[in-house]
């Protein structure tokens, strides 16, 4: 299951481990964390960080913490990532069993640290994954290459249920063996029609995640089965689903929300 990150970060307490990139899963991005912790803190120390970032004036001193990210103290990315859909899937607050389906399963794709599993240690941050950055240059395409060499074999065969915005979607696409599912949600209107939405988007995404996390059972391993497991949510949070068929290398798995 892939995840974006959310905008919304809660800074770990002063007394939290600091940030040690060695400790990070996925060990093969370090070289490229690395050049895009420093080109950040550069980044953000010039006068033209807000532009350059793409953020307004209320988040100056977000951008002000990426100048010293490397001695910044660290808390586990699911206590850090405080978005809307992490607040839904609640991962700090699962059982023994659902914190190892999450450690198994869930990854999180990051313009900062490429991929992080919901445990590790990460300080909060701002930077987004369609930030063309200085020294860098456009995100996306930087993690292209890293992100498949991480993820490609694992996903070979596999089913992958992407929960990612566009924008962290253009960083790696899953390869043509993977059984791909991208969620969308849809509003129910008044007049029989569906529209898209955004923000309640991200929650009904975090509810599929807990529930994929949480439900007894045997994991889905394929598209069928996921639409099928997703469907328990009927009558509660969701009105319907519904499974497209492939189209550009995914299917479509639409949510639908009164």
């Amino acid at each position: 299951m892939l995840l974006p990150p959310s905008e919304g970060k809660t800074p770990p307490r002063a007394r939290g481990p600091l940030l040690d990139l060695d400790a990070l899963s996925s060990p093969g991005l370090t070289p490229l964390r690395e050049k895009v912790l420093d080109a950040l803190a550069q980044v953000s120390a010039a006068p033209d960080a807000l532009e350059v970032l793409g953020v307004g004036p209320s988040l100056a001193d977000d951008v002000a913490r990426n100048i010293s990210l490397r001695r910044a103290p660290t808390a586990p990315a699911k206590k850090v990532y405080t978005g809307v859909l992490y607040a839904a899937a609640a991962l700090d607050r699962l059982t023994p069993t659902g914190r190892a389906r999450a450690a198994e399963s869930v990854r999180i794709v990051s313009g900062l640290w490429g991929l992080v599993t919901p445990d590790d240690q990460i300080p909060a941050y701002r930077l987004s994954m369609g930030t063309d950055l200085p020294g860098i240059g456009p995100l996306a395409a930087a993690w292209k290459a890293a992100l498949g060499v991480e993820l490609q074999h694992r996903a070979e065969g596999e089913l992958v249920v992407d929960c990612r915005s566009a924008t962290y979607l253009a960083a790696w696409h899953p390869p043509a063996s993977a059984d791909w599912v991208a969620v969308r949600v849809l509003r129910q209107e008044p007049d029989g029609s569906r529209s898209v939405v955004s923000h309640s988007a991200k929650h009904t995404r975090g509810v599929l995640t807990r529930h994929l996390l949480t439900r007894r059972g045997k994991a889905p391993g394929d598209a069928g089965s996921l639409a099928r497991v997703a469907g328990e949510l009927v009558g509660t949070d969701l009105l319907a689903v519904e499974l497209g068929p492939p189209a550009r290398g995914a299917r479509t798995l639409s949510l639908v929300v009164a």
